[in-house]
C-alpha cells in the first residue's frame, strides 16, 4: 500500500518537486562549513519528501542534547518556520477532499521534521 501511496505522492502530490528542493538546498548548505549540518538536515528531509507514506519520524533522546536544541532553535529562526507552515498549508489544501487526507497527513509528517529536525530519525 506504501508503495502505491509513494507513487500517487511523487506523480500527484509534487513529491518530486519537494525532493529536488530540499536536495538542492541541502547541497547548497553543505558547499559551506557551517552549513553542513544544516545541509545534513535538508538532505534527510528530502529522502523523506520523496517517499513519505510508509515511514514515520521518531524522535531519539540519545541524539537530543544541547546541541541539537541549539541547533533546533537556529534551525526555526532562519528558516524552520516558514517551512513548516508551508507544509501544513498544504496539508489543510489537500485536506479539503476526502481523496486529499492521505497526502495532508504526509505533509504534517512533513511538516514536523520540517520545523525540529535534530534529533529526528526517520524509519
Amino acid at each position: 500500500m506504501s508503495l502505491i501511496g509513494n507513487l500517487l505522492w511523487i506523480i500527484l502530490g509534487g513529491g518530486i518537486i519537494l525532493f529536488l528542493i530540499y536536495l538542492i538546498a541541502g547541497v547548497v548548505l553543505c558547499l559551506t562549513i557551517i552549513g553542513i549540518p544544516f545541509g545534513i538536515q535538508l538532505i534527510k528531509l528530502s529522502i523523506l519528501a520523496l517517499a513519505p507514506f510508509g515511514k514515520e519520524i521518531q524522535v531519539e533522546r540519545a541524539l537530543t542534547g544541547p546541541l541539537s536544541i541549539i541547533m533546533n532553535i537556529l534551525w526555526i529562526i532562519i528558516g524552520g518556520i516558514e517551512t513548516a507552515l508551508a507544509h501544513l498549508i498544504f496539508g489543510v489544501l489537500c485536506a479539503i477532499t476526502i481523496i486529499g487526507i492521505p497526502f495532508a497527513k504526509q505533509h504534517l509528517k512533513l511538516a514536523a521534521m520540517a520545523l525540529t529536525p535534530f534529533g529526528v530519525i526517520v524509519r
